[in-house]
């Protein structure tokens, strides 16, 4: 079931009927047959391509037309471009250009120096994006995300809100700062985060190391208690963590979270002025799921960070954390209405 902020239920039996009919409706209207949205659990993108963008060679794939508006969708930790791999085909069939990059340290996304710092704060995953935008001449996009990637997106649309026309984020208003982080938490709270402080040792980046994808298919599982993953759905997944900056780049974001790693001075400016938690001014649906596993906020807590046009909506039905790819028609509903307003 999808509840919006109104209140108003739309049962877990019309959720993919509904979202189908917004996107055959949007299809129509560009002159699109019904049939292009037929899914498939094994949805996938066909070749992934790469651009040199900024300090990266990022590895995306892409899929729609090219002068139709554009969505870019952000994948988080420990996941990867395959969360999207239906939202994308069913955005694409509605009249979108979609593009979903593998983040710095995963897939085939590439630094360009080697010896350039395998930073993972959350500044460097936002201009990475806006690069890019640059690389692809996208001036701006609607852009979705969870996990890591709807902090990156929260990023984009609070400081470069002329580059995001819309916002889809899954768990709301994720943007931080270290001061904020080293404020401790409830017993539970600080249970929830136990990977954190398991990363933040010598045994935790050996123990990541030695055993990544094991510990990505946990991850899945706690934080999706509900979602049945079989074995293919996460092997098709696993080759993007075998990305030599993997490691690194996860184990960095985490401990630069706590404050036990330094970031890059360049990025310092942005991160004071993220640290005073300004507020987002495009258009913006949340989501969240109603058995995410994960930590994350509640809605009521971050609603007034959304200045603009804003609605939450919870989707339920034992929806956990990847929600893009748990609730793939619920996503693309969102950003299908967002582009409508």
């Amino acid at each position: 079931m999808i509840c919006s902020s109104t209140g108003e239920p739309i049962d877990s039996g019309r959720r993919r009927f509904i979202g189908a009919t917004v996107a055959i409706a949007a299809a129509a209207e560009l002159g699109m047959p019904p049939i292009a949205f037929a899914q498939s659990r094994d949805a996938s993108f066909g070749r992934v391509r790469q651009v040199e963008a900024g300090a990266l060679s990022i590895g995306y794939v892409e899929t729609g037309a090219r002068d139709v508006p554009a969505v870019i969708l952000l994948h988080g930790w420990p996941y990867d471009i395959h969360s999207y791999a239906e939202v994308a085909q069913i955005l694409a069939a509605g009249g979108f250009r979609v593009i979903v990059p593998f983040l710095r340290g995963y897939g085939s996304t590439r630094f360009l120096d080697d010896a350039a710092p395998r930073n993972g704060q959350q500044v460097a995953l936002a201009m990475d994006v806006l690069a890019l935008m640059d690389a692809l001449r996208i001036p701006s996009a609607i852009i979705g995300g969870y996990d890591w990637g709807a902090r990156t997106a929260d990023i984009v649309a609070a400081v470069f809100p002329t580059r995001c026309t819309a916002l889809v984020s899954v768990s709301g208003y994720l943007i931080g700062s270290q001061a904020a982080n080293r404020r401790p938490l409830s017993p539970s709270a600080e249970l929830a985060w136990w990977y954190q402080y398991y990363f933040a040792t010598e045994r935790g980046w050996a123990g990541y190391a030695a055993n990544t994808s094991d510990f990505a298919r946990l991850i899945w599982r706690m934080a999706s208690p509900r979602w049945m993953f079989d074995d293919a759905t996460f092997t098709r997944s696993a080759p993007a963590f075998n990305n030599p900056d993997h490691v690194a780049i996860v184990i960095h974001n985490y401990r630069w979270r706590l404050g036990l790693a330094e970031g890059e001075p360049q990025y310092d400016a942005m991160e004071e002025a993220l640290a005073a938690a300004p507020p987002i001014s495009v258009p913006t649906i949340t989501m969240e799921g109603d058995a995410n596993g994960a930590p994350h906020p509640r809605p009521e807590d971050y609603a007034a960070k959304f200045t603009g046009r804003y609605e939450h909506r919870t989707v339920s039905g034992g929806i956990g954390h990847n929600l893009p790819q748990e609730a793939p028609q619920a996503f693309a509903q969102a950003v299908v209405d967002l582009s409508r307003r």
